[in-house]
């Protein structure tokens, strides 16, 4: 039970004593106390005053007298006006921090019953992954933690999307400029060659803009089951394939069920067929099929072109369908960038038409793009930032500030190079998912790496911090406890105050779907440590009582900071 539960439930039997009347708990308002008044909880007893018959004041004073008299939870109060604050007592933190180092699943909720499936990465097998991607990446398996936690059945679903002109062009450009050059010939990562034939065709496009109609033509021959153009996009898609595995591995993302598009483009064509049945699409004398949505305040939609072949929202129709009906799914989350808005409403629109009652189970997940100092990505162009470039890169600027800080005297070179892999993945992680997902956000590699501020790095430190005091009094052979005669400091009490908010903080979380909360929740929670720890001399403390309760309310912090950050995808070390 939470504060604001305890003290709801005791505003109920204060109104029954005082007032006789029957009140459910769900009436009582209950929140933090505002910073410029005394007290930890408010009970806000406007919606009481029907049944008080009293002024606000009058009511708050008489509810907070009974509460004194009748709860030992409870030390003292102050009323003003309709407020009731609440100030708790030392019993009360003290058996909160008993109850949540006792409990091993802490901040993870109760099953909701409900399955949820999240859609992210999903690449073009035409290049390499990127800084764009890894926030894709990064809020894909967030949010899956996130849902996780707050007692969802999740599914990590990707589509590659391994067909279409996009890939021809890069097929095109290897055959007429690449000399059959493959990873192994040239010692270049097979998305990264790929990625170089698709800058390369844009190159040669600029040149002679009538290679496009070549581009077609190829496109056209794959969906006929040309052998030597599918014998092609095999061999290339392989190389991308083996490179991504690469990239994923490095950032820790794996998926449960991965889609791919040359199984599933087609799956749509059978619900286009149904539109025209029903007479929701219409066919163009060039044989071309369109939804028309302008009575919906958008715009016609293609759904097939007059060749016959697909387009993304066929797929998306067709995919979406399948995967419903395959995990019977109460939800589907869709990670994609905000460039896409327009896309998934029309998705939703349409599936809604088709009359499919789950259209609105759909949530897009849309997040603002990531930009550098110098601005914009771009592909064709060949100006992104690589994401296995800039693995290697937060690598070095972990080892570089690690090495400056001389912090790491007595780890072996292994011990190390593990160390600097975390700190630059933690940094990294961190970084991206602090942002909201709404927001655009300008990425910053040294300053990511800082170790003080709001940084992964400074949690990992204080993480470690706390492990290296827990070593030290268990070689000293003290023991861990929360006993009635241990007194909290204000201190204390305000570091409790916040590990009993992390199951609040993950319903919030995987409410909005912003992993940006759990993060910065954990910074307040690292941040709020430091401060105790400068203030406090905790090994030192002659008192075997209160040692053992700050011992434990340590054990406590380090627990719940790795719960957090794990939600994050983020390792914490013990030594740094």
């Amino acid at each position: 039970m939470t504060t604001e539960q305890f003290i709801a439930a005791k505003a109920v039997e204060a109104v029954k004593a005082l007032y006789g009347a029957e009140l459910p708990a769900s009436i009582m308002q209950v929140q933090i106390t505002r910073k410029d008044f005394e007290g930890d909880y408010t009970l806000v007893v406007f919606p009481l005053l029907r049944t008080s018959r009293q002024a606000p004041a009058a009511t708050a004073a008489a509810i907070g007298e009974w509460m004194t008299e009748n709860c030992p939870e409870v030390a003292s109060f102050n009323a003003v006006q309709g407020f009731l604050n609440l100030c708790m007592s030392n019993i009360w933190w003290r058996e909160n921090l008993s109850l949540i180092a006792g409990d091993p699943d802490f901040g993870r909720l109760p099953s909701t019953g409900r399955r949820v499936m999240v859609e992210f990465s999903s690449p073009n097998t035409n290049k390499p992954l990127h800084l764009g991607h890894i926030r894709n990446n990064l809020l894909g398996a967030g949010v899956s933690e996130l849902l996780k936690a707050a007692g969802d059945e999740v599914i990590k679903a990707t589509l590659v999307n391994d067909r279409g002109v996009h890939i021809c062009k890069s097929m095109y450009a290897w055959e007429k400029l690449f000399d059959g050059a493959t990873p192994e010939s040239t010692g270049i990562k097979g998305d990264h060659l790929v990625g170089d034939c698709y800058v390369a065709y844009a190159k040669l496009e600029k040149e002679h803009p009538e290679v496009i109609d070549d581009v077609h033509r190829m496109l056209v021959a794959w969906e006929e089951g040309d052998p030597h153009v599918r014998a092609l996009w095999e061999k290339m898609n392989g190389w991308v394939f083996d490179g991504f595995e690469q990239t994923y591995k490095a950032l820790g993302i794996s998926f449960d069920r991965t889609y791919y598009e040359h199984d599933t483009y087609l799956l749509g064509k059978e619900l286009v067929q149904k539109g025209l049945d029903m007479g929701v699409f219409v066919k163009d004398p060039d044989g071309s099929v369109w939804c028309d949505l302008t009575a919906d305040g958008l715009d016609r939609k293609l759904l097939l072109r007059s060749d016959g072949t697909s387009v993304y929202m066929t797929q998306d129709l067709g995919t979406a369908e399948r995967r419903f009906a395959e995990y019977e799914l109460d939800s589907h989350v869709y990670v994609v960038g905000d460039e896409q808005n327009y896309h998934f409403q029309v998705l939703k629109l349409v599936l809604s038409k088709l009359g499919f009652s789950w259209a609105d189970q759909i949530f897009h997940l849309s997040y603002g793009m990531v930009e550098l100092p110098e601005g914009k990505m771009k592909s064709r162009e060949g100006t992104v930032v690589d994401a296995d470039d800039l693995i290697e890169k937060m690598y070095r600027e972990a080892k570089a500030t690690s090495e400056e800080s001389g912090k790491l005297d007595g780890l072996s070179e292994d011990e190390k190079e593990r160390l600097y892999r975390m700190i630059g993945l933690g940094a990294l992680k961190y970084f991206i998912l602090k942002v909201d997902p709404k927001k655009k956000m300008l990425f910053d590699p040294k300053e990511s790496i800082d170790f003080n501020g709001n940084t992964g790095p400074f949690i990992q430190y204080t993480h470690a911090r706390i492990c290296s005091i827990l070593r030290k009094s268990a070689e000293g052979g003290m023991k861990l406890a929360v006993a009635d005669g241990a007194v909290l400091s204000p201190k204390e009490i305000r570091l409790v105050k916040l590990l009993e908010s992390y199951p609040a903080k993950v319903a919030e979380a995987a409410a909005s779907y912003s992993p940006a909360i759990i993060a910065n929740f954990s910074y307040d929670l690292a941040k709020e440590f430091n401060q105790y720890y400068h203030e406090t001399p905790i090994l030192r403390e002659a008192d075997a009582t209160l040692l053992s309760m700050r011992l434990t309310l340590l054990d406590t912090l380090a627990s719940t900071l790795r719960k957090a950050m794990g939600i994050l995808g983020i390792e914490l070390p013990e030594r740094m």
